[in-house]
């Protein structure tokens, strides 16, 4: 089993690395693919497939870079993957990207393992990672829809900084040091200035109003939760936060639901961990969730403006199960 990681040098593709190395995934090889100005640098790695140096290279990225390759899991941007992809499927590899390059095209699964895994089946080469904060919403909602039938979701997403890439992670940073220091600084990976900011759009505006990454969070939940009638209102905020994405969700259901229930389907939920005891100020928080795997829930309570509503608190950790984590679990699926 040859595993390659298109994009191994971005924050994604690094946290594959330490996610495959985490899992011990059964890889008898990892390649490490950038493009020739990366080229034969090297990166910590000591999981499987690694030549016991405690190092992977870096090689440049071309057509014929997936001869070898059973699974290529891409994180490069959907540019990238608009043009190799298919030369790695090709080669005879099975691809797993994390762009928004093949998201809603109908041949292609988008694949949530603990929502849909059983979609994996149907893949003709390549196969879809959800956009970040769809996947943490379609953890929770997935269980949920066990106690009934969902009928409304509202979402106001807080997402982070690791959302828009390394560089912005590094904006971040800067702006704050420069921001407290009393510096002169021009955003560059933003819009407008992120530290000690929120800023209400995340891609580009769409006809209606919307942005993009609203947009993409209404399809894709719909395409994953093999639901296309749900009712989905999303608004997208990027925060000063690092690399977990929040969401504060109401769900309004088809039917009668108990608190009880609720939390029960919550708490037998593969991926799900809840954090909820507001008594003792317990919830979850980006902070001290940084680098964990799971979706967390926190501040369930009951909405009584709607016959049969919910309200809860969601964080998960972008670069983990919002992008890295995710894709590695769905090359589980196919090994």
């Amino acid at each position: 089993m040859n595993i390659a990681i298109v994009g191994v040098t971005g924050a994604v593709g690094k946290e594959m690395l330490e996610v495959l190395e985490q899992r011990n995934f059964p890889a008898d090889k990892v390649k490490a693919l950038a493009s020739a100005r990366s080229a034969g640098k090297k990166l910590p790695y000591n999981g499987p497939g690694s030549d016991g140096t405690g190092f992977i290279t870096i090689e440049e990225l071309t057509h014929d870079s997936f001869d070898d390759v059973d699974i290529a899991l891409f994180s490069a941007g959907g540019s990238i993957s608009e043009e190799y992809a298919p030369s790695a499927v090709k080669a005879g590899a099975t691809v797993v990207d994390n762009s928004s390059a093949f998201r809603m095209r109908d041949d292609v699964p988008l694949v949530v393992p603990e929502v849909n895994g059983e979609d994996v089946t149907w893949n003709k080469g390549i196969i879809a990672n959800p956009n970040c904060s769809t996947i943490q919403l379609v953890v929770a909602l997935n269980a949920l829809k066990e106690v009934a039938p969902l009928k409304r979701v509202v979402v106001s997403t807080y997402q982070a900084a690791s959302g828009a890439g390394q560089a912005a992670m590094d904006e971040l940073y800067d702006q704050t040091g420069d921001f407290l220091s009393g510096k002169e600084f021009q955003p560059k990976e933003f819009a407008h200035q992120i530290a000690f900011n929120c800023i209400p759009q995340i891609d580009v505006f769409l006809e209606d109003g919307s942005t993009k990454e609203e947009w993409k969070m209404v399809v894709e939940s719909q395409k994953i939760l093999h639901d296309p009638d749900l009712a989905l209102s999303m608004t997208c905020v990027r925060v000063p936060v690092l690399r977990c994405h929040s969401e504060a969700v109401n769900v309004e259901f088809d039917g009668p639901i108990t608190l009880d229930a609720i939390r029960s389907a919550l708490e037998n939920a593969e991926g799900v961990t809840l954090i909820d005891d507001p008594q003792n100020k317990e919830y979850p928080m980006p902070f001290n969730l940084s680098g964990t795997d799971d979706t967390y829930i926190g501040r369930l309570r009951i909405d009584s403006s709607v016959p049969h509503g919910v309200n809860f608190w969601n964080v998960s950790d972008q670069l983990r199960k919002g992008a890295a984590l995710n894709t590695i679990q769905i090359a589980e699926l196919l090994v």
